[in-house]
């Protein structure tokens, strides 16, 4: 019997990003009920997005900020292997590794904003050109921190979330399920992810959400669910990779918190 045998765990990544997760969490002998919460998909005006764009090879850094940004903006590189490029966390660099380039800047720990701007190599900016690639919409912390470092900032918004649209058989399995007390745990690794989750689930499963965990891997998450006026228990794990994620997880229900938290 796994660790986390009994616990239904709703995985709410975008389909193409989920299925590591569903894994390991089943190999513990968990259940992973997939509902993806926001649908990505390319922005449109790519032909314009290069041309706004200019040439790359005028930057002294292109950092990006997610695997997403890897996954539609990879493409921006395309031969360039020479660019010196930041990855927010290891989800990132992994991705930009696979697409078959190096990356010269991450943190050592954590993957967000915050950890790789407390890099030594970024405090003094001044002069440098920095591309963000990013989704539309992004924070602006990373940015707005190193302009202030004297950098000067583009952005290569490459793609859009938004929230998904589950079709009606899956909607019915996630009610069914939740209502039944097959949904202990539910995920949401970013704050755009967590308000897209309360705006799709049926309202039935809205109200059961105070008494399901949120395992997540930031605060800012955390504090976003208590902005929406949510009560979930909170499981945080040390960081956002499925590995932290699982590994929370694990903990938690081993130490005996998560049943506690979910009497």
């Amino acid at each position: 019997m796994g660790a986390l045998s009994g616990i239904g765990v709703l995985i709410t990544r975008p389909e193409h990003q989920a299925q590591p997760l569903c894994r390991l969490i089943e190999a513990e002998g968990g259940n992973a009920i997939l509902y993806p919460a926001l649908a990505i998909r390319a922005r449109a005006d790519r032909d314009a997005l290069r041309g706004a764009i200019g040439d790359l090879n005028t930057f002294d850094l292109v950092v990006f900020t997610s695997a997403n940004a890897v996954r539609f903006g990879a493409g921006l590189l395309g031969q360039r292997r020479t660019l010196r490029l930041a990855a927010i966390g290891p989800a990132t660099a992994a991705a930009l590794n696979a697409a078959g380039y190096r990356v010269a800047l991450m943190p050592p720990a954590g993957a967000d904003s915050e950890s790789l701007l407390a890099l030594p190599e970024l405090a003094h900016m001044s002069g440098q050109r920095v591309l963000i690639v990013r989704g539309t919409g992004g924070r602006e912390l990373l940015a707005r921190v190193l302009a202030e470092r004297g950098a000067r900032i583009s952005y290569a918004e490459v793609y859009v979330s938004e929230a998904a649209q589950p079709a009606p058989e899956l909607q019915a399995t996630v009610e069914r399920l939740w209502q039944q007390g097959g949904v202990q745990v539910y995920t949401a690794t970013s704050v755009v992810l967590l308000e897209a989750l309360t705006r799709i689930v049926p309202l039935s499963c809205r109200q059961l959400m105070d008494r399901t965990a949120l395992l997540t891997g930031t605060h800012r998450v955390a504090d976003a669910a208590a902005r929406l006026g949510l009560a979930s228990p909170l499981i945080l794990a040390e960081g956002m990779d499925d590995a932290a994620l699982v590994g929370a997880l694990r903990d938690s229900r081993l130490q005996g918190s998560l049943a506690a938290a979910l009497r």
